[in-house]
């Protein structure tokens, strides 16, 4: 390679389609062409690929790139044969033959890059023809994979360093779209890279309009699920937490949504997720309803939205996922549905993931009471088998515990053997076939080969070494041993599907393995504080993006000044400059977008946004952690029965618990319930409180030693209340001048139900059209058609009574409250009228 490659590598890019590098592309290429290694951070559609394809063809000699996903590494090959490069990958999808034909054309040299799964470095034959190549550079892709802080921690991954060094510490770049600095520094530790440059850009998605709505109950959930959908034309993508849920939200929305729905989870056989995948990549379907198995590697440029309906287990995760939207850099929405019970699944999942001691030992206990060997169960099966309160990959987990312990083995899927029987003492089954069916009868030989004179015995074999001609691939190998089934004479039993396990050794008591419980401990410690990070940002009354920024180590970031707290903290408080637009071409992913970047403390109408809690708000702080503390000291309780307590409840349960008779009873009645809960959510996510589950799904609200010394006075509450502007207002006791209703003012203008409420709803969305466009925001950001449709059906005569209804907050109060009650009671009519 010559220096004059590196300053003209604009040259390049016409053979990749491309007019201009994108953000940062450029330096993280010159930086991996000047052979130092290097760490590059780039969101989802920041052009990744691009940093290790260009070196790729530029380097003399072969590039080995690393990824998880079979089906993008075949995109990817696809996309760079067309440019006419020589390029191939080697996974288990071709059959054995083929993959040693690869092999050994690595080996002498042919192919400039090489494509493999990190489950590839377990074959010496592999590292092998590696070395024999040399390898030029090494590209890592999906790199957080790598680390046990990252969400999606994979052991294969945690294997490269080491074959790194084997492989002669090539000049490797590693990639990620989402990394924390815990994260960044394991993955550079892991792989071992030598003083690497790290390039994180692009962060902020300007075109992506983030949003969080809190519904009461599963109920008000899918009503808001539906009425999004009715707003929001285009392709989108649905996030739910488990498999059950997806398919019940599908059958929802099959039945209440002319939208053309598809599904997937990883509960689906594979050649289902594959169609559902392509029906929604090729259009056939427009919503694709899914769980966190869905997306990795998804190159759609044109989702208009995504949709967690249940709170993700991070913020990474929720970044990666919601950033799947307007990869095209048009407008698009990103909706969470935030609920609190969400976090119960959650946290079933990070139980899951770092099961407790006894659940390990259970699970061996089980296992090694087993006389078969292979053990062919599935997790699912062992979980059933041992009836136990922990899901099916919790049962992996503890299997992946016992197995790094050296008492068992977990043998992949392809290491599974079948078994043939032949109930026949025909020389040949061969003649009961047609001769048309030519490869049944090549696959009947050549197991007849095998079973030799072993007749009506049950002989175990691998499909992957029957010895036929390379032109019949594996899966016409299967159709083929399938429909010899149907011979009388024929049996034919497939492999174990699962990942059947061998015991080592069955002797050794558990007290005696040597399992790292400590270091499980801290990486469940480490998912918990990231829930706990999760949740603070849906409770929060700040900038999303910018919390967003601030979490993955941008210092001072700006307000982005168009996510939903941005909007409501704006309106009415400064002009709009301008409507919104797409990005041009090549955005670097910095600047600001639509109504402009917020300066800190501009356009918030009362959350202070630094500083330290004050006043009346740390009075409001101050009783809860009392309330709490007095609570504790009598009896375990949940937030909902601090909260009643604390608004001063008549229930029952209140008075039999004797709370009505601490000091704290009723401090804060002027709040709503579920306005204390919300505070009580927001003081969990600061860490003055934190839940604990004496019962399992019980959890009790419980007094942190920091959340002490601040009802003590004797430390600051620094951080912002995550809590809405509203909940803010009534906190303070601010108060906006109503008029006030009398009997006799409802009784002069009795409504008439259902009168006039289509004239009624198209005035309103005719105002409310003509204010987004003065302000140049799409009307949602005014207010959402469920708002309109209440305001047409409670028909508000005070701004008190506006107040009432979801979506008017007293910005918009003051802002509208005056026009709106004009529009109502133009289109509301009396019997006199009539």
């Amino acid at each position: 390679m010559h220096l004059a490659a590196i300053d003209n590598l604009e040259a390049y890019l016409p053979k990749f389609g491309l007019t201009a590098f994108r953000y940062g592309q450029k330096e993280v290429i010159s930086t991996v062409l000047a052979g130092q290694d290097c760490l590059c951070v780039m969101p989802t559609g920041g052009g990744k690929s691009l940093c290790y394809q260009l070196p790729a063809i530029v380097l003399d000699g072969l590039s080995l790139i690393v990824s998880p996903l079979i089906a993008l590494m075949k995109n990817q090959v696809d996309q760079l044969q067309a440019l006419e490069l020589p390029v191939t990958f080697i996974n288990s999808t071709i059959s054995l033959a083929e993959q040693n034909e690869r092999l050994t054309r690595m080996a002498a040299g042919e192919y400039r890059i090489v494509f493999v799964v990190p489950e590839r470095f377990r074959s010496g034959r592999f590292i092998e023809a590696a070395r024999t190549a040399g390898i030029k550079m090494l590209a890592v892709d999906e790199a957080h994979c790598i680390s046990q802080w990252g969400h999606d921690f994979r052991p294969d991954y945690a294997r490269l360093g080491y074959f790194r060094r084997i492989l002669g510490n090539p000049t490797t770049i590693a990639l990620t779209a989402t990394a924390t600095d815990n994260v960044r520094r394991d993955i550079i530790e892991q792989l071992d890279l030598n003083e690497p440059r790290t390039f994180i850009t692009g962060f902020a998605r300007p075109n992506l309009f983030y949003e969080v709505l809190e519904p009461r109950g599963e109920t008000q959930k899918a009503e808001m699920l539906l009425q999004f959908l009715r707003e929001t034309p285009g392709p989108g993508i649905i996030y739910a937490s488990t498999r059950k849920r997806t398919e019940n939200l599908a059958e929802l929305l099959q039945s209440q949504s002319k939208r053309r729905i598809a599904v997937y989870h990883a509960g689906m056989l594979p050649d289902q997720r594959r169609e559902a995948q392509d029906a929604f990549m090729e259009g056939r379907a427009e919503i694709i309803v899914a769980t966190n198995a869905f997306g990795m590697g998804i190159d759609k440029a044109n989702v208009r939205s995504v949709v967690h309906y249940n709170v993700p287990g991070s913020l990474e995760a929720y970044y990666q996922e919601a950033g799947r939207a307007g990869r095209d850099g048009l407008l698009s929405r990103c909706l969470m549905l935030y609920n609190a019970s969400d976090l119960h699944i959650q946290r079933y999942f990070i139980d899951s993931a770092y099961p407790d001691r006894e659940y390990v030992a259970q699970v061996y206990d089980f296992l090694r009471g087993l006389d078969a060997d292979p053990i062919e169960l599935t997790q699912q099966e062992v979980k059933e088998a041992m009836d136990l309160d922990l899901s099916a990959e919790g049962v992996g987990n503890c299997e992946q515990l016992l197995e790094g312990a050296g008492v068992l083995e977990r043998l992949a899927s392809s290491q599974n053997l079948a078994s043939v029987r032949i109930d026949s003492d025909l020389p040949t089954l061969v003649d009961l076939l047609p001769k048309q069916a030519k490869v049944q009868r090549k696959v009947l030989r050549e197991v007849e080969r095998l079973v030799g004179q072993r007749r009506q015995e049950l002989i175990p074999f691998h499909p992957n070494r029957l010895q036929l001609d390379d032109e019949i691939d594996q899966p016409s190998i299967m159709h083929a041993l399938h429909e010899l089934n149907r011979l009388k004479v024929f049996t034919y039993v497939p492999a174990f599907h699962g990942r059947a396990i061998r015991m080592i050794s069955r002797d050794l008591p558990f007290d005696k393995l040597d399992i790292n419980l400590e270091a499980m401990e801290r990486r469940k410690s480490s998912e918990l504080q990231k829930l706990s990070q999760m949740m603070s940002f849906a409770l929060s009354g700040l900038c999303r993006q910018r919390e967003i920024l601030q979490y993955f180590g941008e210092q001072n970031p700006p307000h982005c000044g168009h996510c939903d707290n941005c909007r409501q903290n704006s309106i009415g408080k400064r002009p709009h400059p301008g409507p919104l637009r797409a990005p041009t071409e090549g955005w670097s992913g910095e600047g600001t977008f639509g109504i402009g970047s917020l300066r800190e403390g501009e356009g918030t109408v009362g959350i202070p946004s630094e500083g330290f809690v004050s006043g009346k708000s740390l009075e409001a702080v101050r009783m809860i952690l009392s309330g709490v503390a007095r609570t504790q000291a009598r009896f375990a309780c949940g937030k909902n029965v601090v909260a009643e307590m604390l608004h001063g409840s008549k229930n029952v349960k209140i008075k039999k618990l004797g709370l009505d008779q601490i000091s704290t009873f009723g401090l804060l009645k002027h709040l709503k319930q579920l306005e204390i809960v919300r505070l009580i959510d927001a003081l969990i996510s600061l860490g003055c409180l934190q839940q604990e589950e004496i019962i399992k799904f019980r959890p009790v609200v419980q007094l942190t030693e920091f959340g002490s010394e601040v009802m003590k006075g004797k430390k600051p509450l620094k951080n912002p209340l995550p809590i809405p502007e509203d909940l803010y207002k009534n906190i303070c006791g601010e108060k906006i001048t109503v008029v006030k209703s009398t009997s006799s003012d409802k009784q002069s203008i009795p409504t008439v139900p259902g009168k006039n409420d289509a004239d009624l709803r198209e005035a309103l969305k005719s105002w409310r059209l003509e204010i987004a466009d003065e302000a140049g925001i799409p009307a949602f950001c005014i207010f959402h058609n469920t708002t309109l449709n209440e305001l047409v059906c409670q028909r508000s005569c005070t701004i008190a009574e506006l107040l009432e209804i979801k979506g008017i907050g007293l910005a918009r109060a003051k802002r509208f409250g005056q026009t709106i009650l004009e529009i109502i009671a133009e289109y509301t009519s009396s019997p006199e009228m009539d």
